[in-house]
């Protein structure tokens, strides 16, 4: 600690450092003293201090860092700038705290992946960073990230680098980063809670990168595969759909309303009828005529029309 060389001259108080001194005579200690700066000045630790007060004591700690200043060294910080103080218990010490801010994860990732790019590694890999621990920089100064010496193993997936931090009010630091790259794949998830039969609309999904070994076959892989399909099941939101569970919406509703159309060669006869099931666009449904009581099979030509081919044999008959 650096903070041990400006007090190589201390030595145990004499009686005139001890010579009783009236409370009300002594400065004040400040016993927790906040520093943006990257020094202690002797004002930090007391009021009062005098025509010293702004004199520079010692380094400050490191961002995010702190340090108690003991009796002792405070004595002879006073001594040796003419402030009138000593300790009058043995818990006078002042803890020196510099606020700090973390340099985010995200923002070390970034840079990694574009020097790691450019030795093989996939754009679309996600860095693990085991036991990363941020680097702290003053609170308002601005930081520049670097990396130096970036390597990358093909047949392990392993990188290292050493990241370099530049920022105002404290020393260049480098600090060893390394980790392992891994493959991912694009999944299409639901961005809210789908119900079953529910037409999936560009909203209703988002594209997201998940680890290989976590993406089971059939899922879809972009939003074309879903957006404007129905769901046979229901989908909760965050979670991928499997295209098994992805149809054409239907046009036709079960037991709905349709307008039977009978055509053939010069001659169209429409009649009311009732689907017997659901039907997408283009797909053949059975629809019970109304009129006749007889189930005939159309093909669902649009929402609540079904077209019946002149001849058509109902359904069950001979």
């Amino acid at each position: 600690m650096r903070w041990l060389f400006l007090f190589v001259l201390l030595a145990a108080p004499s009686r005139a450092d001890v010579a009783p001194l009236a409370r009300q005579d002594l400065a004040v200690l400040r016993p927790h003293a906040v520093v943006e700066d990257a020094v202690i000045r002797l004002s930090d630790l007391f009021d009062d201090a005098g025509q010293n007060a702004a004199r520079v004591i010692g380094p400050a700690p490191a961002p995010g860092r702190r340090v108690v200043v003991e009796p002792a060294q405070l004595l002879a910080i006073a001594r040796q700038n003419g402030v009138a103080w000593r300790p009058l218990t043995g818990s006078d010490a002042v803890v020196v705290e510099r606020p700090g801010r973390a340099i985010q994860r995200e923002e070390v990732v970034d840079l990694l992946r574009a020097d790691l790019v450019r030795l093989g590694v996939d754009a679309g890999a996600e860095l693990e960073l085991p036991g990363f621990q941020p680097p702290m920089v003053p609170i308002a100064s601005f930081a520049q990230l670097a990396l130096e010496q970036p390597s990358y193993d093909v047949a392990t997936n392993r990188f290292a680098a050493t990241l370099v931090v530049v920022a105002e009010g404290m020393p260049t630091l480098r600090v060893r980063v390394a980790g392992r790259a891994v493959a991912t794949a694009a999944v299409v998830v639901a961005t809210r809670r789908l119900a079953l039969g529910e037409t999936v609309r560009p909203g209703d999904v988002r594209v997201v990168r998940q680890r290989v070994e976590r993406v089971r076959p059939g899922l879809a892989t972009d939003a074309g595969q879903v957006v404007g399909l129905a769901l046979r099941r229901p989908v909760a939101e965050g979670l991928p759909f499997a295209l098994a569970d992805l149809s054409a919406p239907a046009v036709i509703e079960k037991n709905g309303s349709v307008l039977l159309v009978l055509e053939g060669p010069g001659l169209t006869l429409t009649a009311q009828g009732r689907a017997m099931e659901a039907a997408a666009l283009g797909a053949v449904v059975p629809v019970m005529n109304l009129s006749s009581r007889q189930v005939v099979e159309g093909r669902a030509v649009a929402p609540g029309r079904v077209v019946v081919a002149m001849g058509s044999v109902p359904v069950g008959g001979r």
